[in-house]
């Protein structure tokens, strides 16, 4: 940024959003920017621009961003401009009017950095607005946010959590009064009311009037949780739990002894919620790494599952006994963590082996970029399949839903209290399907053979391309547009779907679908929570009996390692 207008601008922009700021210590940051900038420091101005290169955007996922100063980070006067569209938008939406009651919001918080001051910004909002405001009694996991909204009668909620990301990160998620996250036009719908609120100095708030809910709405929660199960199915299991310095230890361990199992073994360096997530490079359970103090402390104790939960505890990673490997004391038993498919495959057959009524013909949900094998065990169980777009937001609102899930470890299944992705009870499902099989002999790998004799193999992979500048990303998906392979991995493109324009009566959304000759599929998209763009594979190989699986695994192994090389250059940037 040379031009002098244009910085005596920036710089007017700055000088009156810290004017504005009610927080002391964004305030001290972004009038050091200025400092260092007026004095000739030329490293500022970039930094100043992207702070001010927008107000951070509101979508389907509410906000979410780095924390720090300026109308692009997450902030007290950002969040609390975003409170203040929240609750017009939703005064309006409910046609209340003068002295009439203001909306009832349920707020929750998690453990990172400045959490609870977003959540008691919100609360101080929505009370001087005439609503009613109640706040979670702790730091907690969304799912209790979610299905503490159905349970109080709320007209929303909003729970202050970035999920999984990096500790620099927090995030502003919004629900409707059904518990499920918001949808468009929703989300365009509060965003334009945030536009209207120019200033924090405009928003009223107050000190107090909001409520702090009691350990009542956690056993509540718990109630239902353990619900879920068949209180006659076994609870003999030895379990092994993380929840990556998150805020899930102590509500999974209530759940587990609430349900009549032994608490599961904690790994102690990461059971306490530390916003830093000191021992993991990305708090997620998909990332290399993250779940290796887990599988290091299962091959000490030797568990029969590992359990992991990302910091919200909306998320459920899953580990197993894996014979390829040595678990440390010689027997040649190692540990590996099941994709997010195996697992939704694995809940989902558990979900239908213990009873659906089949004459109202239940749904089994699954996002676009997810396995096909749930549509093949809906399928063969005369139920009904769906796909949806990615994200629980569109999952929890299927009409019928019985269950659904997405690749990306999350499980619904509980749709009728949470309808949303809720790690503590898929944690509960899991250990309820693993009891039952080591009673009688089996484990979770038995069952992925199984479903592979019968379905075929439905192998699937997946890689991200993070980028720098989100402007990097548009020019690669214009090029799969406009320049389509004929082949990937030497197998020719059979079909290529433009879901930007809603193809397969799906909503429109930024992606591609490819289909090849044998029946091979390849999904991009750009991430929506982080700056990557996203590719997933799916082979789908028929298996001849017994002796065929393990070839038609190493086909679809060789399949997806052609494709995906394929598109690694492709989507290169």
């Amino acid at each position: 940024m040379t031009d002098q207008s244009s910085r005596e601008q920036l710089l007017h922009q700055a000088r009156t959003w810290v004017g504005d700021d009610p927080d002391p210590h964004t305030r001290d940051e972004l009038t050091a920017f200025v400092d260092r900038a007026v004095q000739g420091d030329e490293a500022a101005w970039p930094e100043l621009a992207d702070r001010f290169a927008g107000f951070l955007e509101f979508g389907t996922a509410g906000l979410r961003g780095a924390l720090g100063s300026g109308p692009n980070r997450m902030n007290r006067a950002v969040v609390i401009r975003t409170a203040a569209g929240l609750t017009a938008y939703l005064r309006q939406q409910l046609g209340l009017a003068g002295e009439e009651r203001g909306p009832v919001v349920v707020i929750g918080f998690d453990a990172r950095h400045n959490s609870d001051v977003f959540a008691r910004d919100t609360a101080a909002v929505v009370t001087a607005a005439g609503g009613r405001a109640m706040m979670l009694p702790r730091p907690l996991p969304t799912p209790v946010l979610a299905f503490a909204i159905q349970h109080l009668g709320a007209d929303a909620g909003v729970m202050v959590t970035a999920s999984h990301n990096p500790p620099q990160d927090n995030g502003y998620k919004v629900y409707l009064g059904d518990g499920s996250q918001i949808v468009p036009p929703a989300d365009l719908d509060i965003a334009a009311q945030i536009a209207r609120i120019r200033t924090v100095s405009q928003v009223a708030m107050t000190g107090d009037g909001w409520e702090t809910l009691g350990e009542e709405i956690l056993d509540a929660y718990l109630d239902a949780a353990v619900a879920v199960l068949d209180p006659s199915s076994p609870r003999e299991l030895k379990v092994v739990h993380t929840a990556l310095h998150g805020v899930g230890s102590d509500v999974v361990r209530k759940a587990f002894e609430r349900a009549g199992f032994t608490a599961p073994e904690q790994v102690a360096e990461q059971a306490e919620p530390d916003p830093e997530f000191p021992t993991v490079a990305f708090p997620n359970p998909e990332e290399p790494g993250a779940i290796d103090a887990a599988l290091a402390l299962a091959e000490r104790v030797q568990p029969d599952l590992v359990i992991a939960n990302d910091p919200d505890a909306d998320r459920c990673a899953l580990a197993v006994r894996d014979g390829g490997g040595d678990g440390g004391d010689g027997d040649g038993v190692g540990w590996r963590m099941l994709r997010g498919d195996e697992v939704g495959a694995l809940l989902g057959q558990h979900v239908i082996d213990r009873g659906l009524p089949t004459s109202e013909r239940p749904v089994l949900a699954r996002s676009i970029v997810s396995s096909r094998l749930l549509g093949a065990l809906a399928d063969a169980a005369g139920l009904r399949g769906e796909e949806t777009l990615t994200g629980f937001k569109w999952i929890g609102r299927v009409p019928g839903l019985a269950y659904g899930y997405e690749e990306a470890l999350g499980y619904c299944v509980d749709p009728a209290t949470v309808p949303d992705k809720d790690g503590v009870t898929a944690a509960l499902l899991a250990a309820e399907l693993a009891a039952t099989l080591k009673a009688q002999g089996r484990t979770l790998t038995d069952v992925l053979d199984d479903l592979a004799l019968t379905h075929g193999v439905h192998q699937t992979d997946a890689f991200s391309v993070r980028v720098s500048d989100l402007g990097l990303i548009a020019p690669v998906m214009t090029r799969l547009r406009e320049d389509t392979p004929e082949e990937l991995g030497g197998t020719p493109v059979s079909r290529m779907d433009d879901l930007a324009l809603g193809e397969g009566g799906l909503p429109p959304t930024e992606g591609v679908r490819f289909y090849l000759a044998d029946d091979t599929r390849v999904i991009v998209r750009p991430s929506g929570t982080e700056p990557k763009l996203k590719v997933y594979l799916e082979a789908i190989v028929p298996v001849t009996g017994p002796d065929g699986l393990t070839a038609a695994r190493a086909e679809a192994t060789r399949r997806l390692a052609a494709v995906r090389a394929s598109m690694e250059g492709l989507t290169a940037v």
